[in-house]
């Protein structure tokens, strides 16, 4: 009866652990989660679908979290792989429509700056997402996201100097489409 008693209070507080654990998780990784989850989706509905599926997959692998290193780079990973299942699940049922973005402006901001800004965001969220995925992804996931080269190509399942390359090759893209578009202007 004393080795059930202990074995279940070891189990209790295995359990509490995990959830402590998978909490702190959530606090600190769920914007980074949500805008990986986004960066593949493009749907707001979508990436928070896929962010609470990313963090339901972590708790039905509890048992591996004693395991895990790098929280960061795992949930990464995690939400990586969730966000291009339901992208390829998207692409297979049907195309879906954008929603506009619902923000508030802020209240301080003058009218034509806000304005100036939007635009600005917007012309760079198009020339971003309509790079080539492999070098979208990259960019997102280092620069965006500010990942390591290193916990990227393992998200991506490629070598660093393939993250660098298309890194690399994303920016310069970026670069020549803006010089294009407004010349020499400031």
């Amino acid at each position: 009866m004393i080795a059930e008693s202990a074995m279940a209070s070891e189990a209790i507080a295995l359990a509490q652990q995990r959830d402590e654990w998978l909490e702190s998780a959530v606090r600190e990784h769920s914007r980074l989660v949500y805008r990986i989850a986004y960066s593949v989706l493009r749907h707001p509905a979508d990436a928070e679908d896929a962010t609470q599926e990313t963090f339901l997959r972590v708790l039905r692998h509890g048992k591996k979290l004693a395991q895990v290193l790098d929280r960061k780079a795992w949930l990464a990973q995690i939400a990586w792989r969730v966000a291009v299942e339901r992208r390829r699940q998207a692409v297979l049922s049907a195309a879906r429509t954008k929603e506009a973005d619902d923000s508030l402006p802020s209240q301080d901001a003058g009218a034509d700056r806000l304005l100036l800004e939007r635009e600005r965001s917007a012309i760079l969220d198009r020339l971003v997402e309509a790079l080539p995925d492999p070098l979208r992804y990259c960019l997102v996931l280092s620069t965006i996201e500010e990942i390591s080269p290193q916990q990227v190509a393992s998200v991506l399942g490629i070598t660093e100097a393939g993250v660098r390359s298309r890194t690399f090759r994303a920016r310069q893209i970026l670069r020549e489409k803006l010089l294009a578009m407004f010349g020499g202007r400031k």
